[in-house]
């Protein structure tokens, strides 16, 4: 589904990802494990286009994205939710769940909003509230709420426990295995892989921005 061939990222003029390479298969959850720093936010940011490449190429299916402007990955069915949410204050949980349609003509939002309440059912008891009456988690959950509308092929997940009370990742652990029964396919980059190492169908380390080891996640939690 995805493939990244030998992928250099600089950010200004410091060197962040170097030759790194990895392959995903649809339908899989995948992690991309690493320390702070390591250059997991910049891997996910470069997936969605916020970051040029400056060598290598990233391909989803047969659509090479390091040729494509950023937005184009919306209507590509990717999805993403980034570390620190990203939420619009000034819009109610809804609305903000609901951005994607307004900038991709979903013709199904509404039957995908039911799918999403269905997998996240606290998003619908607080959609009315505004964004910044909700705590840390539950913004969290927003955000995820944001990038299932537009990722029915691909979700990418930035440290989705990170900085959460300890309850609402275990729920957010919970959520991330009711959409792997779905067959949602999902890259998770996380600091820890505590919440998600039973999820994984493989893991790919990270360390100084290159790709240093990739397993099969359930072997080495057994």
């Amino acid at each position: 589904m995805l493939t990244i061939e030998n992928l250099d990222v600089d950010i200004e003029t410091i060197p962040i990802l170097r030759q790194v390479s990895l392959t995903l298969e649809s339908g899989k959850m995948n992690g991309l494990i690493g320390r702070n720093g390591a250059g997991k936010t910049t891997l996910m940011r470069s997936i969605m286009g916020l970051l040029k490449a400056k060598a290598g190429t990233i391909t989803f299916d047969h659509a090479v994205l390091t040729k494509l402007p950023g937005h184009r990955r919306a209507h590509l069915g990717i999805g993403y939710m980034p570390e620190d949410r990203r939420l619009v204050p000034e819009l109610t949980a809804e609305e903000n769940i609901l951005i994607p349609v307004w900038s991709t003509d979903i013709v199904d939002h509404l039957d995908r909003l039911a799918w999403i309440y269905r997998i996240i059912p606290e998003c619908e008891e607080f959609r009315h509230r505004p964004a910044t009456s909700l705590s840390g988690g539950q913004q969290k959950l927003v955000a995820l709420g944001r990038a299932l509308m537009v990722g029915e092929r691909l979700l990418l997940l930035d440290e989705p426990t990170e900085g959460i009370a300890p309850i609402l990742a275990r729920r957010m652990g919970e959520i991330l295995t009711n959409l792997k029964t779905e067959g949602v396919s999902v890259f998770i980059a996380e600091s820890n892989d505590i919440h998600v190492v039973d999820l994984l169908d493989k893991s790919f380390l990270i360390e100084r921005g290159a790709v240093t080891l990739h397993t099969d996640a359930r072997e080495d939690a057994r």
